[in-house]
């Protein structure tokens, strides 16, 4: 599975933006999708993630009721809709997809984007 993501660019805190992570390869209708973040000089962090039909969602405290995660599985492409954003979400988010274990826990990604930068200005 190859996983692209794309949709990252610069904006005014309050603002909003939508990621979008397009997979190729083996069918990805299968694959829990994952969102993640790395700002600089911090550690990754677990954002938000759906299973594999879409029924379930889990979203990190710090963007909880701010950010939406959906999934098309007939045009294989996951979304992270990013409202209200805030200057402490710059950092480049990173698509990961993975087929065992739950959606709700951070490991077991097996396959990964390049990132995008998100840059969100005071």
């Amino acid at each position: 599975v190859q996983l692209q993501a794309f949709g990252g660019g610069l904006v005014q805190a309050g603002g909003s933006l939508r990621l979008s992570c397009a997979a190729s390869g083996r069918s990805s209708s299968s694959y829990s999708m994952g969102w993640f973040r790395q700002a600089p000089g911090k550690e990754r962090e677990y954002v938000s993630a759906i299973s594999w039909s879409g029924a379930g969602t889990y979203y990190a405290d710090s963007v909880k009721g701010r950010f939406t995660i959906t999934r098309d599985n007939a045009k294989n492409t996951v979304y992270l809709q990013m409202n209200s954003l805030k200057p402490e979400d710059t950092a480049v988010y990173y698509c990961a997809a993975k087929t065992h274990g739950g959606y709700w826990v951070d490991y077991g990604y097996a396959y990964w984007g390049q990132g995008t930068l998100v840059t969100v200005s005071s």
